[in-house]
């Protein structure tokens, strides 16, 4: 099933991420490797991050998420996953 993520960033983001980001990136191409990741990144403000999964339920994508170092450390400040039904 798929599943869309929508969140925020916090404030300086672009800044405050600087020291996690291999880690973030090396994580995501995990999940990607998987099959479980189709696309994530941010708003063009770099105020909001939306992304696609490919996953067993909206559980595994919430402990994806909140297993980021993004999370874990504030960058990313709210997240929502919504199961998602593609039409085109």
């Amino acid at each position: 099933m798929r599943f869309v993520l929508w969140g925020t960033y916090c404030e300086n983001a672009l800044d405050k991420r600087t020291p996690y980001r291999e880690e973030h990136l090396a994580g995501l191409q995990r999940q990607k490797d998987d099959g479980l990741l189709i696309t994530l990144g941010p708003t063009e403000t770099s105020s909001h991050v939306f992304g696609i999964y490919e996953a067993e339920s909206k559980q595994q994508v919430e402990d994806l998420l909140h297993d980021d170092v993004y999370w874990r450390q504030g960058i990313w400040t709210a997240l929502e996953v919504h199961p998602w039904i593609q039409a085109f």
